[in-house]
C-alpha cells in the first residue's frame, strides 16, 4: 500500500530526496506523498526509505490504499520502465 505522511510531520524535508519514486513533494504545512507514485520502496530497497530516515516516523502505511508485494513492482515497472 502507498504510505502517507501523518500530523506528526514536522516539515524538516529529509524524506523527499530519500523517495526514488519522486513520489514526496512539500505540502503546506507538512510534506505529502503521492500515492500513484509510491511503491513502498519496492524494487529498490528492502524498506520505505522515507519511514527510515523521518526523525518523528509520521510516513506511515495508507491503510485506505492496499496493495499486494506484486502491484507495487508493476506500479515501480510502469514509472521506471524496469
Amino acid at each position: 500500500m502507498a504510505y502517507k505522511i501523518n500530523e506528526d510531520c514536522v516539515a524538516c524535508g529529509a524524506c523527499q530526496p530519500e523517495c526514488p519514486n519522486e513520489a514526496i513533494s512539500e505540502g503546506d504545512p507538512i510534506y505529502i506523498i503521492d500515492p500513484g507514485r509510491c511503491t513502498e520502496c519496492v524494487g529498490f530497497y528492502d524498506d520505505p526509505q522515507c519511514h527510515a530516515v523521518c526523525p518523528v516516523e509520521a510516513p506511515v502505511p495508507d491503510p485506505d490504499r492496499p496493495e499486494t508485494g506484486d502491484e507495487l513492482l508493476k506500479k515501480k515497472e510502469r514509472l521506471h520502465g524496469t
